[in-house]
């Protein structure tokens, strides 16, 4: 194993990522193996969050019960293995909320949380399995929320003259 992943592994132990990732395997029941480059595969993961056939917390890459072996699927793999990278680099568990808030710009530019995720592109959109949809401008992503919120839309000019009345 290269000495960077030695360093990324011992760094994601000592940040608590991977320790949190092994409680959670533990609480969902999930077996875990080593796996290569440091990595742990959990397998069998069955909770409805996240979606994804495959997520990482820390070194502990989870798999759901599709990926029965997942060093079949080393594509994937390394797209995870990446994953566990950006754990080190952002000092361990703050990696979820900076992953969430990206998820959140990219799902209001895309539609999509992981075409404008810089977490998600930096490890391989197509690795991970993820289509590059184009983004919009956000503008017209907040249109629709703007809308409803004044109370525009079909029908709203009608229902304002109609309160108007009333009150006159």
């Amino acid at each position: 194993m290269p000495s960077w992943k030695r360093i990324r592994a011992a760094a994601n132990w000592v940040n608590l990522s991977t320790p949190a990732g092994l409680a959670l395997a533990a609480a969902c029941r999930c077996p875990v193996r080593r796996g290569p480059d440091g990595l742990r595969l959990a397998s069998g993961y069955r909770a409805p969050l996240p979606v994804a056939g495959a997520f990482t917390v820390g070194n502990v890459v989870f798999f759901r019960p599709r990926y029965e072996r997942p060093e079949e699927h080393p594509v994937l793999l390394g797209h995870e293995s990446r994953h566990a990278s950006q754990y080190a680099l952002c000092l361990g568990l703050p990696f979820i909320p900076l992953y969430f808030a990206a998820a959140a710009w990219s799902l209001l530019r895309t539609g999509d949380p992981a075409s404008r995720n810089p977490f998600e592109r930096s490890a391989g959109l197509a690795a991970g399995g993820y289509r590059e949809r184009p983004a919009r401008p956000v503008s017209a992503a907040l249109r629709p929320a703007l809308a409803a919120r004044r109370g525009s839309g079909p029908g709203s000019a009608a229902r304002i003259r109609s309160r108007s009345r009333r009150r006159g």
